[in-house]
Order: C-alpha cells, then sequence, then structure tokens
C-alpha cells in the first residue's frame, strides 16, 4: 500500500501566520514551476486529485498542507520562477519560503522537484542555499525522466548527485516519472524515513 494514500488536505496558508502550529512532522516538497511537483506529489499519494495539476505553470499559489494522520504533515509549497508573477507576489513568497524553510521546527526535510531535462536551476540552487544552514536533509526527484534515454537519465543523475555532495551535503537524488510510476519506491523509503523515525 502506498505510504502516502491516506494523505488528506488540511490547509491553505498565504502568510505565515496562517500556518499550522508547528507540531508533528513535516516534510515539504518544493520545485520550479511545472517541474511536476503536483504531480509527483499525487504519484506519492496515489491520488489523481491531492495537489492540483495543471499545464499553467505557477498554479500552486498557497502553502499547502495535507495530513497523513498521527501528526505527520506533507506540505505542497508555491511553484517558484514562474515569469509571469507579479514582482510583489514574487517578493512575498521569496520570504515566506526563506523563512520557512530555515525556521519551521516541525519540517524534517526536503523533497525538491527538478525537471530532470534542465535540473540545478539558479532558483534550485537557491533553495538548497536557503535549507542548507537547517543540516535536515534534502531529497532532490528529478521528475519526467521517461523524455530522457537510459543513458542520459544516468547520466544527468551522477551530475546531480556530485554536485548535491560537493556544494550542499546532506542531499540524496533520484530519477523518478509520474507518468511511468518509476522511483515511487526509493522515494517513499527515504521521505518515510523522515516522517516515521
Amino acid at each position: 500500500m502506498p505510504l502516502f494514500q491516506n494523505a488528506q488536505f488540511l490547509a491553505s496558508a498565504h502568510h505565515l501566520r496562517d500556518l499550522p502550529p508547528a507540531t508533528g512532522v513535516e516534510v515539504a516538497f518544493a520545485g520550479r514551476s511545472n517541474a511536476g511537483k503536483s504531480s509527483a506529489l499525487n504519484t506519492l499519494a496515489n491520488h489523481n486529485r491531492l495537489a492540483f495539476v495543471s499545464k499553467q505553470p505557477g498554479r500552486t499559489q498557497l502553502i499547502n498542507f495535507f495530513t497523513l494522520g498521527n501528526d505527520r504533515h506533507l506540505v505542497d509549497l508555491p511553484g517558484y520562477g514562474y515569469a509571469k508573477v507579479p514582482e510583489a507576489l514574487r517578493a512575498h513568497w521569496q520570504q515566506v519560503l526563506s523563512t520557512y524553510l530555515s525556521e519551521r521546527i516541525s519540517l524534517k526535510g526536503l523533497v525538491l522537484v527538478m525537471d530532470s531535462r534542465h535540473p540545478l536551476t539558479p532558483l534550485d540552487r537557491q533553495m538548497l542555499d536557503w535549507f542548507k544552514p537547517t543540516g535536515k536533509p534534502v531529497h532532490v526527484l528529478l521528475t519526467k525522466s521517461d523524455k530522457l534515454s537510459r543513458n542520459e537519465a544516468n547520466q544527468t543523475l551522477m551530475k546531480v548527485r556530485k554536485e548535491l555532495e560537493t556544494t550542499w551535503g546532506n542531499c540524496t537524488a533520484q530519477l523518478f516519472s509520474s507518468l511511468k510510476k518509476q522511483g515511487v519506491e526509493e522515494a517513499e523509503t527515504i521521505i518515510g524515513q523522515w516522517l516515521f523515525q
């Protein structure tokens, strides 16, 4: 049975003051707009409408909390890097996300979703920089890996792992495909350890 299939929507927050109390354990999902973050969450939860998936980037405009029961939560953060977002909104989310990632005590780890065809963009690196001082683990999902040949996918994975290790430490990475349901067990194992240790 998929680890997260009992996930249910709990709350949305636009401001830090709207966040639920920082009790229990949270794992946050972050990623560039259109990197496949909502699809990855839905695949892991074995649920096609848990997180809203859109062809239009930048749809996740709130921090969305999903409960797994027993005070365990998955957190869907707003996609970043979408060019058409007004500057004021971009500044708002930059402040909210950097504070949430660096100060939230119930946050046990970050799942960073990157399109395997365009990994480690400047904004991905910024997220890693914000999170690094916490010393908490990061797991990178290289999504849409079905769009690369096996050789390209493996080369990308090796390259990403090497940069993560050299620059940020405490990071793991894997290939993932929501379409082909590839990499689900590997992701569940790592995220499950954070949530249920």
